[in-house]
């Protein structure tokens, strides 16, 4: 099977869907004339041109308004930020707008509509521009989270996401965009909510998503050589989550860990810990134990970064932790 880049299958996933649908279209900073920040819409404006390939102002709040509004009267945006990070300024749009307006109008209008771009630490960007928001869009009534953590999971999920209804937050890590992973060139959808169950196991069970599943499959292998049998469940969406596939994981090897990017407070860990204890509390062997960022902005230097983040040998000790071990 060919190997593409993980900015080709988002391209691909766009592409396909705006030939099946002419009524899907494309808007953000840089998309069409510089093919996109990160190059994820390189060479769409030449195939859909300027009435489907839209740049736009740094203005979110106002093309994320129009994205909604669009999205109301039955067409279907994709509506891409530079960063998540920036969508707090278009936050009021799509929280109290499009995740609230099937609702609020008694199911007269819809939103089918993606808001999507990077999210989450990106090297040295500083504070401002590494925040990670896939709990805060989470907690929203109305919304779908979809955060992939490779190159076939990123085509398959967006496809799917463009043609829901309901509207779709697609998060993204700006270090994958270059990526490479086997992807399929026939056509291929993957339900949102339907986890991946990437490596089975036996004593502990390692649940992430996005980015941070790269650190809890380099942490099952260095455990398997120490004896650990390790159960690696990849989320892929965080709205709806999973819920049976980590309870059925964990009613088998009677401990789990929990590790996503986030800071820890009301985060997808603690959820999925609630849920935890309170369905699986008489086949656990041990108390869930999660990691997260430290509780702090994220600094400059890579030296801190390196320390506030998840990683490898942080999440091996956590695993050592449920397993009484050292």
């Amino acid at each position: 099977m060919r190997e593409i880049q993980f900015r080709e299958a988002l391209r691909e996933a766009m592409q396909e869907e705006m030939r099946r649908d002419k009524d899907v279209f494309i808007m953000g900073e840089e998309v069409a004339e510089y093919n996109g920040a990160y190059k994820v819409t390189q060479g769409m404006l030449d195939e859909f041109g300027p009435d489907r390939v839209i740049d736009t102002p740094i203005a979110e709040l106002g093309f994320a308004g129009i994205g909604v509004g669009a999205a109301m009267n039955g067409i279907r945006p994709i509506v891409e930020f530079m960063t998540f990070n920036f969508s707090l300024v278009a936050i009021d749009q799509i929280i109290n707008s499009a995740a609230k307006i099937l609702s609020m109008s008694g199911g007269q209008y819809s939103a089918p509509m993606v808001f999507r771009g990077p999210t989450g630490n990106a090297g040295q960007l500083g504070a401002q521009h590494s925040q990670n928001f896939e709990n805060w869009y989470a907690n929203t009534p109305g919304l779908k989270v979809v955060v992939p953590s490779n190159p076939y999971d990123a085509k398959g999920l967006l496809k799917a996401s463009i043609r829901d209804n309901d509207p779709v937050i697609f998060m993204e890590s700006e270090l994958m965009y270059a990526d490479k992973g086997e992807v399929p060139e026939s056509e291929y959808i993957i339900p949102l909510g339907v986890a991946n169950v990437i490596q089975e196991g036996t004593d502990v069970t390692l649940v992430s998503f996005g980015k941070m599943v790269h650190v809890i499959t380099k942490a099952a292998e260095q455990l398997e050589k120490e004896g650990i049998s390790v159960e690696v469940i990849d989320l892929r969406t965080v709205r709806p989550i999973d819920y049976e596939a980590i309870l059925k994981s964990v009613k088998k090897t009677n401990r789990l860990v929990v590790v996503e990017e986030a800071w820890p407070l009301a985060s997808i860990s603690s959820e999925i810990s609630h849920h935890i204890q309170l369905h699986a509390f008489d086949h656990l062997d041990s108390p869930v134990v999660r990691v997260a960022s430290k509780d702090v902005p994220l600094p400059y230097a890579p030296t801190l970064i390196e320390e506030i983040l998840p990683n490898v040998e942080r999440t091996v000790d956590a695993v050592k932790k449920v397993m009484y071990r050292k």
